[in-house]
This record gives C-alpha cells, structure tokens and sequence, in this order.
C-alpha cells in the first residue's frame, strides 16, 4: 500500500480514530495495530504477511532464550538469531544474485555448470524489519532492553508507518512509547500535518517528475542520450533519491505523530556536508548508526590500529552496500564509500600529525569542500541507479563523449525541480521553524483550507500516478 494513494487514504482514515479509541485499552489497541499493519503490508502480496509473522515468532523465541542464558551462551543463542534473520535475508534478496555470479564466474572459464536460477521475489521492506528485528535481539543480549511481550513485540516490528522502508527505529525507542500513556492534546497535529504534505510534495511533485522527464529514460538508455542530458540526470538523480527517501520519511514521522509516537529523525540537509564522514551523519541516519552501533564498532571500530580502521570502515560500507541491493554496483558504490572514508581518516590523521589547520575554517573553503563532496557523493549516485555494470560504464561514457548533441530532455521544469530538491537544503532551519509556527497558528478551517489547496497543488502538478518509493525495492 502505497503512502500518496486515496486506498491508503482510506485507511488511515479508518485507522486514526480506531488508534486514539482503543489506545487506553492496551492489549485490544495493540491487537488492533497489528492487524491494521498487516493489513497494510499484505496488500502488496498476502504470502508475505506469514514471513512477518515467522520473523516476530523466531526473533521473540530467541530474545527470550538469550536472556535466560549466562556467559558464552548468551553469545551462542545470539549467533544462532542472528544467522536466522540473516538466512531468511540472504535467501530472499541475495540467492539469485550468488547463483548467477557462480554461473557467471565458471563461463569466463569456459565451463557451462548450469547453475539453476530461483527467481525469489523480494518482500518489500525484508531489509527493513530484518534489521529492526537483529537490533532487538542483539540489544537484549547486550542488556539494554529486556525482552518484551510478544504482542508488543510484534507491534515493534510490524508497525505500519516504519514497516516497508524506515527509518530504522530500534526496540528501546519505540518499545517504552507502546508501553507508556498517550495524550491525544499533546499531539503536534500541526507539525505532522506539515511533514505529511512537504513529504508528499517532495515525492510526487519533485521525485516523481524527475523520475520520468529524464532520470529513467537517461538510465534506460544512456547511448541515445547527450551528455548535457547525461549530466543533468546525474544531478537529478541525487535530487530525485532525496526528495524520495525523505519525503518517504516525512510522511512516515507525520503519520506515526498523528498517531502518539515519534520516531528518530533521518536526513539532515545531506547535500550541505562538508565531507563523507559529515555526508553519513546526515543521510539515512538510522541506517548510518546501524552500522557503526551494530557492525563497524563491534568488528574493532578504531580501537585497533590505523590498518584495522580502515578494514572496519571498508568492510562495513562494503556492506551497506550490499544491503542496498544484490548486484555488483552496490557493491562498488559501497566500496566508493568506504575509500572516501578512509581517505578522509588518513588526511586527518596526516593533519593532526603535522598541526594543519582544518581546511573548512574559512566560508570560501567550506564551499570548496561541499562542491567536492557533493560532486562525489553524484559519482557515487551513478552506481547506485544504474541496473548494471555496463549502464554505469555506459552513463560515464556519455559524460565524457556525448557533448555538442540536441538535449531535448533538459527543460526548465526538469532544471527547476533538480535545483529545489537540492536547494532546500540550504534553505536555514529557522524559516521551516517560522512556516511551521506560523502554520500552526491557523484556525481548524484555515487550517483545513491550506492543507485542501496544498493536495491540490501537488495533484495538479504531480505526474499521473504514483510510483513506488525508491527504497521500497531494498
């Protein structure tokens, strides 16, 4: 189901007052929330409604069973969930992608070993409540949290407004809000209104119309394409994946406030960093402290030595990679990741030693810095759309020999919105206060009247249908 549709419009219309209703009943309201999510995640396919439900059961069972344990069998049980979850990931989004790449490898020697291919389909959002369900898990192992009831668990990790693409929203965050009591008069309706729309601006008008007047026709074929349109799609691209995954996660925060809880924030102006360590401080943060909470700090972080450092950081960017999608461009584009990262830990250690001052101490530097960064990060970006290796190989090609050719495809429109998905991000955080202030300050039918006249700007403006989030395929 997706977010800007009238089905799941409905829904949530039905959902909300059910929510606030049955909160102060406890048990019912969760049985209630689990059903409505299931409800919301089986809408897409119902055969993966069991796989959610399996997840909740295996990861309850060994939440409690690592808890009950002392010593190395605390470890022991949590090696055994986490190679569960991970079984069920690596099936569903990795089995494909290693039996082709074993049949592929074996040709380049000649040999023909007729490696079958499964064709799995992927359940939307699996990385998603895999990766929630692996933070519960090791968590109570660690003994930050304790093992919850299985009710509330499964609300945890079913929750609809999280469910398919984040943020990533960890047991100790959410568990205490399911447990603890809810006022319906301290609910910022406001502020989520405000994200809900800017989320859905941002998707529709600005990621939608990316998507179609030049990012996917661009991509799908990059040798018809200039190299100005190569270019500006490249650009677009990163203002597309943006306005996307955040507006996703706007929409995702409002909801989730409409109905009594908060989630984490996850993007903060990303295309203002000054550098990569500053890039993943700011993008996709969930995933970001995943990542180092739950990969890069327990392999050693950088408590062992220059060498190890830069092992850790480029095996747990490797991997992020990875978890983005099966194919070898991930895989690349993790791996460009992890070499900026280590590149900018050898130059501060190299500044440290020899008592440089930091080059973005001036305005002009900081600029410098960012244009480098951004530029980057948009290299990187080519590997991550493209479809494979020979698309990436193809759009770079067209960045150096495609110039001098019609590009019909840059129109002012496709410029204007490649520049406000970027740009807002410059805007200063204190205006967003002041509009939401202000907002705020509306009556109930002013109110109304500019949340009607905003849906009607963005339908107006927005492409004809829908397309799925970006981050719904991983």
């Amino acid at each position: 189901m997706l977010f800007p549709t009238v089905t799941f419009a409905v829904f949530f219309a039905i959902v909300l007052p059910l929510n606030w209703l049955l909160l102060p009943r406890g048990r019912v309201w969760s049985v209630f929330i689990i059903v409505a999510s299931y409800i919301f995640y089986g809408w897409w396919d119902p055969r993966f409604v069991l796989l959610l439900g399996g997840m909740t059961l295996w990861n309850q069972l060994m939440a409690v069973v690592i808890d009950r344990a002392e010593g190395r069998a605390r470890s022991a049980r949590l090696a055994i969930a986490v190679a569960g979850d991970l079984a069920v990931l690596g099936y569903f989004k990795y089995a494909d992608f290693f039996l082709v790449s074993v049949h592929n490898g074996f040709a380049r020697l000649g040999l023909d070993v007729g490696v079958p291919v499964l064709q799995v389909t992927l359940p939307i959002g699996v990385s998603f409540f895999t990766f929630q369900a692996l933070s519960y898990v090791i968590d109570v192992k660690r003994g930050i949290v304790r093992p919850a009831p299985l009710i509330d668990f499964a609300v945890y990790l079913s929750f609809f407004p999280h469910l398919i693409a984040g943020p990533i929203v960890r047991a100790r965050e959410l568990l205490p809000q399911i447990f603890g009591r809810h006022d319906p008069r301290r609910v910022d309706v406001s502020g989520a209104f405000f994200l809900i729309v800017s989320g859905l601006f941002k998707k529709v008008v600005l990621s939608d119309l990316l998507s179609t007047r030049i990012v996917d026709p661009v991509f799908a074929a990059p040798s018809l394409h200039s190299g100005l349109e190569t270019l500006v799609a490249v650009y677009a691209y990163a203002a597309q994946i943006y306005c996307d995954f955040s507006g996703y996660t706007d929409i995702a925060i409002g909801l989730a406030i409409l109905l009594g809880f908060r989630f984490p924030q996850n993007f903060d102006a990303p295309y203002t960093a000054v550098g990569f360590r500053d890039f993943w401080r700011r993008w996709h943060m969930t995933l970001s402290r995943f990542l180092r909470d739950y990969l890069y700090i327990p392999l050693g972080g950088n408590r062992m030595g220059r060498l190890r450092t830069y092992l850790n950081l480029m095996a747990t960017m490797l991997l992020g990679g990875l978890w983005h999608g099966a194919s070898w461009t991930f895989v690349i584009w993790g791996g460009m990741q992890g070499s900026a990262l280590c590149g900018e830990h050898l130059w501060m250690e190299e500044r440290d030693r020899r008592g440089w001052q930091e080059l973005t101490r001036s305005r002009a530097r900081r600029w410098v810095a960012r244009l480098l960064t951004f530029n980057l990060i948009c290299l990187g970006w080519i590997f991550f759309r493209a479809g494979s290796m020979a698309t990436a190989t193809a759009v770079l090609g067209r960045l150096v020999h495609g110039w001098g050719e019609p590009s019909p495809l840059v129109t002012r429109g496709v410029l204007a919105a490649t520049i406000a998905g970027i740009g807002v991000q410059y805007v200063p955080a204190e205006w967003f206060t002041r509009l939401k202030a202000a907002f705020a300050q509306l009556g109930p039918v002013q109110m109304g009247f500019a949340l009607g006249l905003s849906l009607l700007v963005i339908s107006v403006l927005g492409p004809s249908g829908v397309a799925p989030f970006i981050y719904y395929a991983f």
